[in-house]
């Protein structure tokens, strides 16, 4: 069996200490770069949903416009017409017969 030179088993012997040694902070080093990774697609998607619900929120006070304009102004006061004078012949009677009421 041919001897090795000692420098060549030391260079070896080192690397491979070198190796070793490093490996615990390459693999906390990978794993912040995952949480890094994880962290930025979540606020990624955070952005994204929130555009959407802005885009649905437009659609709908888009929405609510049209049919506001939509709306027959005519009839529109017509019907507010009515809802403002409901009862009032009602009322006027009830006031004229007490005001009757009290004369002699």
């Amino acid at each position: 069996m041919p001897l090795v030179n000692e420098q060549i088993t030391d260079a070896v012997t080192q690397t491979n200490v070198k190796v070793v040694a490093e490996s615990p902070a390459m693999a906390m080093s990978t794993i912040y770069q995952s949480m890094a990774q994880a962290t930025a697609i979540l606020f990624q998607n955070s952005v994204s949903a929130q555009q959407q619900q802005n885009t649905l929120a437009q659609a709908a006070t888009n929405q609510g416009v049209m049919q506001i304009y939509s709306v027959d102004t005519t009839a529109g006061a017509a019907a507010t017409e009515k809802v403002a004078q409901g009862g009032v012949a009602d009322n006027l009677t009830s006031l004229l017969s007490v005001l009757k009421s009290f004369q002699p």
